[in-house]
């Protein structure tokens, strides 16, 4: 490989483990999971954050930064039945459809084991066409961790990714609530060594700079709060889009099936440029075209 791609290559998989598949886990510490009552009485202690925020929905979004890893966490209330969420993601069938609307993957497939699904195959890489080949490919192992009438926990976990990043953790948890909603905590984080931290500042110097996360934190000149940027504004960047990958995915499912595709597609973009500080990446042409031509990618190689 020569030099000039090396450097391309690394900028690509810096800016595609930022993305990395989303949806929750922790690399910095495996939470106890307690189950329904514990994820109730989160629901409880969010409920004034959840009824009055600035995404203009029931949504908290948070994160953390240790010295080796990074997590961010999205609680949510989700317009859907526990029964229909759970039936949706409690094997890995219906995941790659949540996770292909990502900017950053470009391609997802389940993986056997014992005769039926038990993993997903991710790859990630930059935001705009790309050959798999020259994507990243991480390799989750899926879990259902729990699965009762009144609460949902799936795990899916990658040992290794991209330029010495580890520990890819995404955990999904759900509880049912009154009049036909669910209570979702969704949680995505992934760890690091030097060269995975050298690589993702050199993103953030660069094509990521200036990007923010959705939390305000204490200005270090004083004044007014800010976004919280680097690291955590990343993982909550993506932490978001997963999220609102959920929900556009659940949304689909009350079209017909030739239809699920182009509707998820709309309504996940149409949700991500409410936030185009965040969020805003590529013109909704392009975003459809590309999405549209993986699509096809996905079913030829099926």
């Amino acid at each position: 490989m020569t030099q000039a791609r090396k450097k391309s290559f690394s900028r690509q998989a810096a800016a595609g483990l930022m993305a990395a598949t989303a949806l929750a886990g922790s690399a910095m510490a495996t939470p106890t999971d307690s189950g329904a009552a514990t994820l109730q009485a989160r629901y409880t202690a969010l409920a004034p954050q959840l009824a009055r925020n600035e995404f203009q929905r029931p949504l908290v979004i948070e994160s953390t930064e240790a010295a080796n890893a990074v997590s961010g966490n999205a609680y949510a209330v989700i317009n859907y039945p526990f029964s229909a969420v759970t039936a949706a993601f409690k094997s890995p069938d219906n995941w790659c459809d949540v996770l292909m609307l990502h900017l950053n993957t470009k391609f997802c497939r389940t993986t056997a084991g014992n005769g039926s699904p038990s993993g997903l195959e991710v790859s990630i890489g930059k935001k705009g066409p790309q050959e798999v080949k020259d994507a990243y490919t991480l390799a989750f192992d899926f879990k259902l961790a729990s699965a009762t009438p009144d609460y949902m926990a799936v795990q899916l976990n990658a040992d290794r990714g991209p330029l010495g990043t580890n520990n890819y953790r995404i955990n999904l948890r759900v509880v049912p609530l009154a009049a036909g909603k669910t209570f979702m905590h969704l949680q995505y984080s992934y760890g690091y060594g030097m060269a995975g931290r050298m690589a993702m500042q050199g993103y953030l110097a660069t094509v990521g700079s200036g990007k923010t996360g959705f939390t305000l934190v204490d200005n270090p000149a004083g004044g007014e709060k800010t976004y919280v940027d680097g690291m955590r504004g990343a993982v909550e960047r993506n932490t978001m889009r997963y999220y609102l990958a959920i929900d556009a995915y659940m949304a689909s499912l009350s079209a017909p099936p030739a239809d699920q595709l182009e509707k998820r597609l709309q309504q996940w973009f149409d949700a991500t440029e409410r936030y185009p500080r965040q969020l805003h990446e590529i013109e909704r042409t392009a975003y459809l075209t590309m999405k549209r031509s993986e699509h096809r990618r996905q079913q030829a190689a099926e």
